[in-house]
């Protein structure tokens, strides 16, 4: 059976499914983006990507498609026609159509399309095998808190990555520290047991799991520090992991060709994989999600 993508309006056949050559999202990379994980029928973290994807919106004073709750009917309705039981929606907005000038159009409206696939379902066992990743420099723009579609230098970061033989990059600013990966945050454990992430501000994107990660450990009595960390004290820690919608919580046991800690998904991370599983299975995601706001 063909999949269905929505397009301003319209359930098509994937394969039909098309914008116009003169859409800003086409031409400039002008729109944004989110990626929503369905567990068990059910999205995840469903006010806190349209609370990010609203202040995305806001930043570059572009507008709504249409209300938050038809929004959310088509996005559900997409999931419907494509049977996905466990998988990953993508939904994008963009300026829409409009003569190739920089400036704003004043006329053109909103581009909105969404699409749904399915995806093997998360599996601890296969979460907590350990992934290896590089580091690079961040090349990337100074306003990473949009979750804008302009994502070449995470293309070629990650590309990096794949030649490297290594899942993911971490990215590394100006200042020696680690931002965030490619395609997901990025998480250590000190040896003094310290779980630490990077803070929140124009230098990372805020990940909804990241966010799920925070409340589930606030509620198991874990610790996390919100703060700058270098490379040195990623190779020096006794666990790392990232987080996406995607990738839920997956141990990380080498950075650079370094094994971590014993080279082995750490009991600290097993402990937040567990306890974030939990966490979405009884509150379908992060509850404090007005930071946007």
């Amino acid at each position: 059976m063909s999949r269905i993508a929505y397009v301003n309006g319209q359930y098509v056949p994937l394969r039909e499914a098309a914008v116009h050559i003169e859409d800003r999202g086409y031409q400039f990379a002008d729109g944004v983006y989110e990626v929503f994980a369905v567990l068990g029928g059910k999205l995840i973290g469903e006010q806190g990507h349209l609370d990010r994807l609203g202040h995305s919106l806001n930043e570059l004073h572009m507008a709504w498609p249409m209300g938050r709750p038809a929004m959310m009917v088509a996005v559900k309705e997409t999931v419907r026609r494509n049977h996905v039981l466990n998988g990953m929606v993508y939904l994008q907005i963009t300026r829409g159509v409009a003569p190739r000038l920089h400036a704003f159009p004043t006329d053109a409206e909103s581009t909105l399309i969404i699409n749904a696939k399915k995806l093997t379902p998360p599996n601890k066992e296969t979460l907590s095998e350990g992934v290896e990743v590089i580091t690079i420099p961040d090349i990337r723009w100074q306003r990473r808190d949009i979750k804008s579609i302009s994502l070449l230098p995470n293309v070629l970061g990650n590309q990096q990555a794949k030649e490297a033989g290594a899942y993911e990059a971490w990215q590394i600013d100006d200042e020696g520290m680690i931002t965030e990966g490619t395609l997901a945050n990025a998480w250590i454990v000190t040896e003094d047991g310290e779980l630490i992430t990077r803070n929140i501000g124009m230098d990372i994107l805020n990940g909804i799991t990241r966010l799920t990660i925070l409340e589930a450990a606030e509620a198991a009595g874990i610790k996390v520090t919100q703060r700058a960390y270098s490379k040195d004290e990623a190779l020096a820690a006794r666990e790392a992991f990232l987080s996406s919608s995607t990738s839920h919580v997956k141990a990380v046991t080498r950075i650079d060709g370094q094994s971590i800690g014993n080279g082995h998904a750490g009991e600290l991370t097993l402990s937040i994989l567990d306890h974030y599983m939990d966490y979405i299975e009884s509150h379908g995601g992060p509850r404090k999600t007005d930071i946007w706001k």
